[in-house]
């Protein structure tokens, strides 16, 4: 069996808590690998080693450090497959999708091949009468980042790029669900020239999370995950002073009017609902129709494209639609609610729950759900379900449909797609939600501007990658300066006041 320790300056090292868990191949539920879940003391040890080696990284030339992401993202290209294969194998995704997912995180690191720039604070001179200002922007020290199973490559990069491009030594706690990818990255790090001990993997589950949160060397967190565990991290870490920042779970919405190219949205609502086994937070997962013609012609497209998804393993080709979802468990709390769904009322058009894919039985595949007439008091709406399930609230106005998206608990991303223009811009003007898409079903914000959501989707005050992140990673110092005239002309024995 296969054993996954930790990365520790700059080498592979076993586990010595001797606490595992279970890495699943989730096509064939396989458990094909185990992996060391780290103890307070080894992850107090290699944030110790870590505060130890930010010194000389965060008194390195930014421009020198910048040429370490440069050099990790052509690594990064020469290994796309062998990052993508393994990707796939842990979390299940397609390979099309796990470039995507990889595609992603490198396109932040190449933004912070930019950090010299970023990192230039202000200068004021004359400020006074002989008093010049300026600001610097600092490293933190030691950051740490608490990533997701489903983007295994992507929000690590998101969280590590940023951090270490402005000096900070970085603790990276991923999954424990797919650990290997993360691994792999600081490999990767390391042969671009990143100092041992700048950047440490440690494996883990809760234990690990304590002792990130409670480490008074850590000044610095990033989650990516669930509402509950991002309010837990949150709460926790700014108690302890920390800065903290967390992004949680989400509901998207995408309103449909009468006017849009309905092929259009269908194609757009089978590639959000669908794409990665739903297993995204910018998923959208509620389709609001306005009007019951708008409805009707929708479902109408929608089922024979739903019906027609191939739903398989990676290794069964490019034109698999999406694959397993990570965990046994993941699957029965999706088939929960959508059982839930048809108790409470909504018509199951498109009916998975009877998929079953022959020599894979015992993997942890769940065919695709359509749901219509579902109505905002049923749980189908009310929780994220992080599967292929879509639902459909038929709306009788634009102004009903904009009330639902305003009105959920959630507010990580949204979209509307029509051929007005001004309907666009009143829905992105007044919608409470921090992504928006017009014509653009997952309105993913590229690296040069920043990710995060509204509401119970992010807590915090800055988001992720674009500036936010170099505000996020970096203290402001700032320095008035004044020299008093008159030295070069002998000693002064009084300091004259400013006019």
């Amino acid at each position: 069996m296969k054993e996954i320790g930790h990365w520790i300056n700059g080498k592979h090292v076993k586990g010595t808590s001797g606490r595992f868990a279970d890495v699943f191949n989730p096509a064939t539920g396989e458990v094909q690998a185990r992996v060391a879940l780290a103890s307070k003391a080894e992850l107090d040890a290699a944030t110790a080693d870590a505060a130890n080696a930010q010194v000389k990284w965060g008194a390195t030339n930014p421009q020198r450090r910048a040429r370490v992401m440069m050099e990790f993202v052509r690594l990064l290209n020469r290994d796309m497959d062998k990052l993508a294969e393994a990707l796939s194998a842990e979390h299940g995704k397609t390979i099309p999708d796990a470039k995507g997912d990889i595609q992603r995180g490198l396109e932040v690191i190449e933004f912070c091949i930019g950090a010299p720039q970023m990192l230039k604070g202000e200068f004021t001179d004359s400020a006074g009468p002989g008093i010049d200002m300026y600001s610097m922007r600092q490293p933190i020290g030691v950051a740490a980042g608490i990533t997701p199973f489903n983007f295994p490559a992507m929000i690590p990069m998101w969280k590590m790029g940023p951090a270490l491009a402005c000096g900070n030594a970085f603790i990276l706690k991923p999954s424990e669900r797919d650990p290997s990818v993360p691994l792999m990255l600081a490999e990767l790090m390391q042969e671009a020239g990143l100092p041992d001990g700048v950047l440490q993997v440690i494996n883990g589950d809760k234990e690990s999370v304590d002792a990130i949160l409670d480490n008074p060397e850590i000044g610095a967190i990033g989650f990516v995950g669930s509402t509950p565990i991002a309010e837990y991290i949150y709460g926790r870490g700014c108690s302890n002073g920390k800065r903290v920042q967390c992004f949680g779970g989400a509901k998207n919405h995408m309103i449909i009017m009468p006017d849009a190219d309905m092929d259009q949205a269908a194609d757009a609502l089978v590639g959000a609902g669908y794409g990665a086994a739903g297993e995204r937070c910018m998923a959208i997962s509620v389709a609001l129709p306005v009007g019951d013609k708008t409805a009707d012609a929708l479902i109408e497209k929608l089922v024979p494209r739903i019906e027609k998804l191939k739903v398989a393993p990676y290794t069964a080709g490019n034109d698999v639609d999406y694959g397993p979802v990570v965990t046994a468990a993941a699957k029965a709390n999706i088939l929960k609610l959508v059982e839930s769904g048809v108790q409470q009322g909504a018509k199951l058009v498109v009916d998975g729950r009877d998929f079953s894919l022959q020599g894979y039985e015992n993997g942890f595949f769940v065919g695709p759900h359509l749901f219509d007439h579902v109505t905002t008091d049923m749980d189908i709406y009310k929780k994220e379900i992080f599967g292929p399930v879509l639902s459909t609230v038929r709306c009788k106005t634009y102004e009903e449909a904009l009330g639902h998206a305003m009105d959920h608990e959630y507010g990580n991303g949204t979209a509307i797609f029509t051929r007005d223009g001004d309907t666009a811009r009143d829905f992105a003007n007044r919608v409470n939600v921090g992504m928006i898409g017009i014509n653009v079903p997952i309105p993913v914000p590229l690296a040069y501007h920043t990710f995060g959501g509204w509401k119970k989707s992010a807590f915090g005050d800055l988001n992720q990658h674009g500036p936010d992140a170099f505000r996020f990673y970096t203290r402001t110092k700032t320095i008035t300066s004044r020299w008093p005239s008159g030295i070069k002309e002998g000693a002064a024995f009084n300091f004259k006041q400013m006019d």
